[in-house]
């Protein structure tokens, strides 16, 4: 990622940008399930869970969406999405920074078993292990992790 990228807090204007961005990360991640199919349930979470009940911090580069994270006041992080043309990059971890700063005490996530580069990337974070749960949604083994400073 060549450019520099600015984060800045989620406004309504974003949603569909953002939603967009959801879809075409996710479809890179996992290319054997129709996210379209599940569209209209996440628009429908989006609005009415994570914008009402989380701080969003989104990431620009050149005015274009390239991340966002979600992170409620418990210090759940429910979405950490970066565009896959910027995987690798430091966009990520500024995002996660970014979640540490509002949730300094703490933060929980859940991710799939099965995605490897994602654990990664939260153990190079700090992240540990803290144990195995089932995603309610889609039946999927996951991986409860903490961070802690």
């Amino acid at each position: 990622m060549s450019a520099p990228f600015q984060l800045r807090p989620y406004r309504a204007g974003d949603e569909d940008a953002a939603i967009a961005l959801w879809l075409a990360t996710w479809r890179q991640a996992y290319p054997d399930i129709d996210f379209n199919a599940r569209l209209a349930w996440w628009r429908e979470r989006w609005r009415n869970e994570l914008v009402p009940n989380a701080n969003i911090i989104v990431a620009e580069r050149a005015g274009t969406l390239t991340g966002f994270v979600t992170i409620d006041r418990s210090g759940y992080l429910d979405q950490l999405v970066v565009a896959p043309n910027c995987w690798g990059s430091r966009l990520g971890s500024a995002l996660l920074d970014e979640a540490k700063r509002l949730s300094p005490g703490r933060i929980t996530l859940m991710v799939n078993t099965d995605n490897v580069r994602a654990i990664g990337f939260y153990e190079r974070n700090g992240f540990i292990h803290a144990g195995e749960d089932v995603n309610p949604t889609s039946g999927r083994p996951v991986l409860r992790m903490a961070w802690k400073p």
